[in-house]
């Protein structure tokens, strides 16, 4: 089994592990995530009908509504919100919504998380300690 360690900025902290869900697209939480159920459920968007739930969530940047940290939030209290989130420049709605969730949240990495992971990868979060790794591979 090789592991690859990249190391990156802090924004959440805390340690997950699971499988990265990618997207290209930048994530509105308030419009394009189900609160209650974890499912993207805007048609437009990159990972349409897939559910984030435990998931090492892999995106851009968040955008639209300050209201988004608050559906983090839900997200979060119903049990459906992913179980870290990996941002190439995080925004201040996703990381107020991490933090209050107390979602491990990076960007940052010193590699570029669209080259090195794939949909269904295992990736260790620990924002704690500042690095991602792929496991498993």
């Amino acid at each position: 089994m090789v592991t690859i360690k990249i190391e990156c900025r802090t924004i959440a902290r805390g340690v997950a592990e699971g499988e990265v869900l990618l997207s290209e697209d930048a994530l509105s939480f308030l419009g394009n995530v189900d609160p209650k159920t974890g499912v993207v459920v805007d048609p437009g968007h990159a990972i349409y009908g897939e559910c984030i739930r435990d998931k090492i969530l892999v995106f851009p940047h968040g955008k639209g509504s300050t209201v988004g940290s608050y559906v983090i939030y839900q997200l979060k209290k119903n049990n459906v919100s992913p179980a870290a989130m990996i941002n190439i420049d995080s925004e201040p709605i996703v990381a107020v919504g991490a933090i209050i969730s107390d979602i491990p949240l990076v960007d940052r990495l010193d590699k570029d998380p669209f080259t090195i992971f794939k949909n269904g990868d295992r990736v260790k979060v620990d924002s704690t300690s500042g690095f991602v790794e792929l496991m498993d591979r």
